[in-house]
């Protein structure tokens, strides 16, 4: 027998939550956080353990006032709210603080919409009911959560000074990724945690709890990678199968492709990298280049522009990546095959998808290898005490470190490089002795630190342990690394 779905990790979080719930006085909390991160997951286990026993859950869709008081009939039918039911958006408004006045919480989700012009009045109502409840803050045993999945559209509707309910918010909370922990002990729990398994589905699905359970829902969390990719990607009824359409790229309108996709098939590329795709593929659109990435940066933060360690904020050498990896292993391995699932016979279409995954599993090692140092280092674990994020080094000489674990106080370095084979590993040790040697050269600020060296890998061989030793390297693989999580 299967073991059961749990709720997993978010206790900081949820312990947020329950102390809100326990004051037992008014708040407006602001729950941001990417789409199936688990936001009403984590209210409705916090209200289940902590909260009134009366509760309003109200999902806006994207649509007029009209679809919106459709919806939100439905769910005050749902949830037994009793008439009249709100016939506009002023009664709407009107209707959630009499709830919350007499002791409901109200979770508003998808409360970015309100940003959009048909529906921005309702800004204004829900205003002049936030402040009666505030005015009567001790009286007052309910409160309002807005969830919302696009920060700068959440902090336009809060945080802005000219909106309507700029300053009222009495707390907020923004749900990240699930940790490693987290991620370890659903594998654990439900398949197991091998490092081959754990690469491939954290480079897929990163900390989202929604996409490792509907693995689980669909008995493949322990299966081999084919049937994995197949089963949640390829069939009619496979559930990620338009995720990323319906998440991601919907929001966008087909504008800012081009950019995301060489993004993700070539992360760390240079802005002068990205320019000169767009003026192969359109010659007239190098001018937009840069408000396109600005956007994609600042309004959705789907990209990220990382500098190598030690570079000023303003360096020209900086690299972008695509900051989600579910979104990453999409654009870059598997939407093209899934697209053409229905011209194309299945077992070729899976096999390309994987090996192009397999190919983007490398920056995907990376990744996970900094955020285990760092996740290791923030719980007292493991040998090296972090004193500021993990990043990379690279320059124009072509000296490349995957790794840069920095110790501040003892003034120790770690460099370290990773790679998904083994023997390619070994094999590489020589070249990036280089590597290391201009690296430290060129810092001065290093020269009396200790460097130390490590070599990295989803599961070292005895052999490759002992070469890299005699080599003068610490050799880790992910097993090492997640000892302790």
């Amino acid at each position: 027998m299967r073991t059961p779905w749990g709720f997993y990790g978010r206790q900081n979080e949820l312990g947020q939550l329950a102390a809100i719930l326990r004051r037992g006085r008014w708040f407006f909390l602001k729950l941001t956080g990417r789409r199936r991160i688990g936001k009403t997951s984590l209210v409705q286990e916090a209200l289940k353990a902590h909260g009134p026993a009366q509760t309003l859950y109200l999902q806006i869709p994207d649509s007029d006032p009209a679809g919106v008081l459709a919806a939100a009939r439905e769910f005050y039918e749902l949830f037994q709210i009793p008439e009249p039911h709100p016939s506009d958006l002023q009664s709407l408004a009107r209707s959630i603080g009499t709830l919350v006045r007499s002791g409901y919480v109200v979770a508003v989700d998808e409360f970015q919409y309100f940003l959009r012009r048909v529906l921005f009045d309702f800004n204004s109502y829900l205003q002049v009911e936030v402040d009666r409840l505030a005015a009567e803050a001790d009286t007052v045993r309910g409160g309002l959560i807005v969830l919302g999945s696009i920060h700068t559209e959440m902090d336009a509707l809060l945080e802005d000074r000219t909106a309507p309910l700029f300053n009222r918010i009495t707390d907020q909370i923004d749900l990240p990724h699930l940790d490693l922990a987290s991620v370890l002990e659903i594998l654990r729990t439900h398949a197991d945690s091998d490092p081959a398994r754990l690469l491939f589905l954290w480079n897929l699905f990163e900390g989202v709890p929604k996409f490792f359970r509907d693995c689980h829902e669909q008995e493949v969390l322990g299966a081999e990678r084919r049937t994995v990719l197949e089963r949640m990607f390829f069939l009619s009824s496979s559930p990620l199968r338009t995720e990323a359409d319906n998440w991601f790229l919907r929001e966008l309108h087909g504008r800012y492709d081009m950019v995301l996709k060489f993004i993700a098939r070539h992360p760390g590329c240079s802005n002068a990298e990205i320019t000169q795709h767009a003026r192969s593929l359109q010659p007239d659109s190098e001018n937009q280049i840069g408000g396109y990435v600005k956007i994609l940066r600042e309004r959705y933060r789907m990209i990220e522009r990382l500098q190598p360690v030690f570079a000023a904020p303003t360096a020209r050498n900086g690299r972008f990546y695509i900051r989600d990896n579910f979104l990453r292993s999409w654009l870059a391995a598997l939407a093209v095959p899934a697209a053409s699932v229905s011209f194309r016979p299945l077992g070729p279409l899976v096999d390309e998808a994987d090996r192009r995954l397999a190919d983007a599993e490398g920056h995907g090692l990376e990744r996970l290898v900094g955020a285990l140092y760092e996740e290791r280092s923030r719980k007292g674990l493991g040998d090296f005490s972090l004193t500021e994020r993990i990043t990379g080094y690279w320059d124009r000489q072509g000296t490349e470190i995957d790794l840069v674990a920095l110790n501040e106080d003892q003034r120790v370095v770690r460099l370290g490089t990773c790679k998904r084979n083994a023997d390619r590993l070994i094999r590489d040790l020589p070249e990036f002795d280089g590597h290391i040697a201009r690296f430290v050269g060129a810092m001065r600020r290093l020269r009396d630190w200790r460097v130390e060296r490590v070599a990295v890998t989803p599961r070292h061989t005895l052999e490759s342990r002992q070469t890299a030793t005699s080599r003068g390297y610490v050799p880790q693989d992910l097993v090492d690394l997640t000892t302790g999580l």
